[in-house]
């Protein structure tokens, strides 16, 4: 143990240069880290309270508000249990490169959100409790993880174990402004639905409008960009001599990529920025065209002050849309067991139905628990006069999992991609060149 934690410092240290040489603002690299000030056990009325903390990626405008909402509900429902929740800046990546330092300070967050693309590193990497451990010592823990849907389930399997908790579940819509579509001379009933469409519309938009055509989500991850890539018939990972390699330089990946580059250096009609700005820019109406996750719904139609549509994941022509699963598992990563028994008890709070509509209404994530969107106590009359929610949950049969890159590079694979998506869009590098050498780092990585 001693070992691998040494281990995970020294690839801290590693992703840690790796993000300063992609121009990472230091503020935003300052403000990662995360620490702990009050004690893990205190004294309250005379009896003893457990204090955990619970680390997640919801900023303010990404479902920060619920994230509060719910730890307030939780702490004053439980005397015995206090719940403290950090947020961790710079989505899934940043938080575990906080979480390999808190590990190797001995001062892990007993609950912590795992984007579905760092599962795998996880269970590899980071000393847990299993959620399927923890469901075991509790009576009530097989009939709880019963209302949950099998392949629900799956997202947070490794190998047949259930090792997260599945929580927040969500695939990429396109978000448009009606009004700017209209004074483009364009109908805002029928918006693009591939990526030909898309490209038009955007330039029409631009030249009508004078606002950008689109923008496509830039956090610190690549899922939106394995949407583009897997559904122009590339794969992110593809089996070789009987291992997995890097398949994300394919010539229907470089072909897609050649596409979000014209858009965006050639056309001049697409944005590329942070995913704050890009949000930003969209609901104040500089953007006509916004592909990111249904979980920012709460935020676009809170925001926005003009008429906000949904439309389904843009496709290339006669190919299949192959959208990755979006959101995290919950992970108990607590060693005391009284911190272990508590964060068994927050998770199941998280996903009781009341908490999972207080979660989607606050948010836009897809509710994970069986009956809970159909019933009029909580979601129904909420998912029935929401159009938005609709186009996400009839892109359900379109979602696939969200590559998770093996080994103990996890980190630095996905930050080589991230690199590579930044050195395309600033026309750095070819997209052919920068895919190739990414594919070659990222093979060495897991090899």
């Amino acid at each position: 143990m001693k070992r691998r934690v040494a281990l995970l410092v020294v690839l801290l240290l590693v992703v840690g240069l790796i993000g300063a040489a992609c121009g990472r603002p230091a503020e935003e690299a300052s403000s990662q880290a995360s620490t702990y000030s009050g004690d893990r056990n205190t004294t309250t009325s005379g009896k003893g309270k457990v204090i955990i903390e619970y680390w997640h990626v919801n900023s303010e405008n990404f479902g920060g508000p619920a994230v509060r909402e719910l730890v307030e509900r939780f702490n004053k429902e439980h005397d015995d249990i206090q719940v403290v929740e950090r947020f961790q800046p710079n989505m899934y990546l940043g938080l575990m490169q906080n979480l390999q330092s808190a590990l190797a300070a001995g001062r892990p967050p007993a609950v912590a959100q795992i984007g579905y693309n760092f599962l795998r590193y996880a269970v590899d990497n980071f000393p847990h409790l299993s959620i399927e451990e923890a469901a075991s010592r509790d009576p009530q823990g097989q009939a709880f993880l019963s209302d949950f849907p099998s392949n629900i389930l799956d997202l947070g399997r490794v190998n047949g174990k259930l090792e997260g908790m599945p929580y927040s579940i969500s695939n990429p819509i396109l978000y448009y402004n009606a009004d700017l579509f209209q004074k483009a001379g364009l109908d805002p009933e029928k918006p693009p639905k591939t990526w030909a469409e898309v490209r038009e519309a955007a330039r029409v938009i631009r030249e009508k409008t004078g606002a950008y055509g689109l923008y496509l989500q830039e956090p610190s991850d690549f899922w939106a960009q394995q949407a583009l890539i897997e559904s122009n018939g590339a794969r992110m990972l593809i089996e070789k001599d009987g291992r997995l390699v890097a398949g994300f330089d394919s010539p229907e990946a470089i072909e897609a990529f050649q596409l979000y580059q014209d858009l965006v250096l050639k056309d001049k009609t697409a944005l590329h920025a942070t995913w704050d700005e890009g949000s930003e820019a969209f609901v104040q109406g500089k953007v006509a065209m916004y592909i990111t996750t249904i979980a920012r719904r709460n935020y676009v139609e809170s925001k926005a002050q003009f008429t906000v549509k949904g439309a389904p994941f843009p496709t290339f022509d006669g190919k299949p849309r192959r959208i990755p699963a979006g959101g995290n598992n919950l992970f108990i990563f607590a060693q005391d067991p009284k911190e272990q028994e508590a964060a068994w008890k927050f998770i199941k709070f998280l996903l009781s139905p009341e908490a999972i509509t207080v979660w989607t209404k606050g948010t836009g994530y897809l509710p994970a628990r069986k009956g809970v969107a159909d019933d009029p106590r909580y979601l129904k009359d909420f998912m029935d006069q929401n159009p938005l929610m609709k186009v996400a949950v009839a892109q359900l049969p379109d979602v696939v999992p969200w590559v998770s890159f093996p080994g103990t590079n996890g980190l630095q694979a996905e930050q080589v991609l991230l690199d590579a998506r930044d050195a395309i869009l600033t026309g750095k590098k070819s997209p052919e060149e920068a895919l190739k050498e990414a594919a070659e780092k990222v093979n060495t990585l897991i090899r």
